[in-house]
């Protein structure tokens, strides 16, 4: 099956148990089944220890399975992590600090043998979309915490991937620059057309973000619920859209949906 036509990602029937200290062990997910399509953007939310970053680690190929099968546009996870099908960012930017944004922005290119002027025309092209051309010879240390972000947001779509895996990646910053950095992402997903997961303990971003949002419960993570949101993509996703009748009706099912009770779309309601 070709990347064209090929789910994002799917994972079937993974579990994944860790061993710990004294031959003992513990389950950390537990038969996780999901699809996620080409573009969609799927958050994923739940109480602390219930698996999220497990599962991204296990799409990312950066941990295995312990059983069942994890495909990124139908290619194993290995070989999607070594064709560079996706790109990572987590909550610390990870920025190298002796580097500029834009020759951080360039490292992974540079790291795969890129030529120079086809990076630097790369990396131009990415502080542009993110809205740092004024900030492109700068270092680290003279940028704010959200436009580190911005830039490691940059440098995870430096390859084009079809997939951006991305935990927590505002977890750190204050709630006005969250937000923003929220709208921003909307938009740069708009633009690139990626597949996103993302892992998040906030429900209002999960909301204001998503296309659909996996429930999980807590350890062993299971996924409770997944609750549909249909507020609109790209554009459509503004700041007004937190003040919307629909945007308070996806965060109430979330909620809900945490709290174990039944999603309401599951119980036939419109939330339109």
């Amino acid at each position: 099956m070709s990347e064209l036509t090929s789910p994002a990602v799917t994972v079937a029937g993974v579990n994944k148990i860790f061993s710990v200290a004294k031959g003992a062990s513990v389950q950390a997910l537990s038969d996780i089944n999901l699809e996620i399509a080409a573009g969609e953007f799927v958050s994923l939310i739940g109480p602390s220890g219930c698996g999220k970053s497990t599962l991204m680690r296990l799409i990312a190929d950066l941990d295995t399975p312990t059983s069942g099968e994890i495909t990124v546009f139908g290619k194993s996870a290995k070989q999607a992590r070594l064709d560079q099908d996706y790109g990572i960012a987590f909550q610390s930017a990870g920025l190298l600090p002796w580097r500029s944004v834009q020759a951080n922005i360039e490292l992974p290119l540079e790291l795969h043998g890129v030529g120079k002027a086809e990076r630097q025309a790369r990396a131009s092209e990415l502080i542009e979309l993110v809205g740092l051309t004024d900030f492109r010879t700068r270092f680290p240390d003279q940028l704010s915490g959200g436009m580190q972000q911005r830039v490691a947001i940059a440098r995870s779509l430096a390859e084009k991937p079809q997939l951006l895996l991305m935990d927590e990646p505002f977890g750190a910053l204050d709630e006005m620059t969250r937000e923003r950095m929220q709208s921003e992402l909307v938009k740069i997903c708009s633009e690139t057309g990626a597949a996103v997961v993302f892992v998040t303990h906030s429900i209002p971003e999960a909301v204001f973000l998503s296309d659909r949002v996996v429930v999980m419960s807590p350890r062993p993570g299971e996924i409770r619920d997944i609750v549909s949101i249909d507020l609109g993509r790209g554009i459509d996703r503004g700041d007004d859209l937190r003040e919307d009748s629909g945007f308070f009706s996806g965060v109430t099912e979330v909620r809900e949906a945490l709290h174990g009770a039944p999603s309401l779309s599951k119980l036939g309601v419109d939330l339109r």
